[in-house]
């Protein structure tokens, strides 16, 4: 066991994270999300959410600050109602990172997104299944220490 890791983090999804470099991006998805039809590389944690995942990365990924909305959302069919766990999602990512931009993503658009990113985390999440879908891109560390 290593410290200040969340045990959320299983052995698979921290390689990945140390393998990501600048601007790869990791997908988290929802219990229907077609993850393994979609992941170059797949890491399930089926047991927790969409919230408590995102959380966990993002206190080991800084996300990228050379794009305008390093975080995206898969749009909810244009319905108009944003689902709350959206807030959450916001939370999270400014509890971690800072103010950031989403960016909404149509569910098509979003799909052909998430086959090219680095790594897909299939999770076990349930409620707000249209929405429980975010992706993240990866600032280098190099860059963040950088003067």
């Amino acid at each position: 066991m290593l410290k200040n890791i969340s045990p959320i983090i299983s052995p698979e999804l921290l390689k990945i994270l140390m393998e990501m470099g600048h601007s790869d991006e990791i997908v988290i998805g929802d219990g229907n999300f077609p993850a393994a039809s979609i992941a170059q590389r797949l890491v399930r944690l089926d047991g927790h959410g969409v919230p408590e995942v995102l959380d966990a990365v993002l206190k080991l990924m800084p996300l990228d600050t050379y794009v305008d909305a390093p975080v995206a959302l898969m749009d909810n069919n244009g319905d108009g109602d944003r689902p709350a766990v959206w807030d959450k999602y916001e939370e999270i990512v400014k509890a971690n990172e800072g103010d950031k931009n989403f960016e909404l993503m149509e569910r098509f658009a979003f799909y052909d997104r998430a086959r090219k990113a680095y790594a897909v985390i299939a999770t076990g999440e349930t409620a707000d299944i249209l929405t429980g879908r975010i992706s993240a891109s990866k600032k280098s560390i190099a860059s963040r220490t950088t003067p």
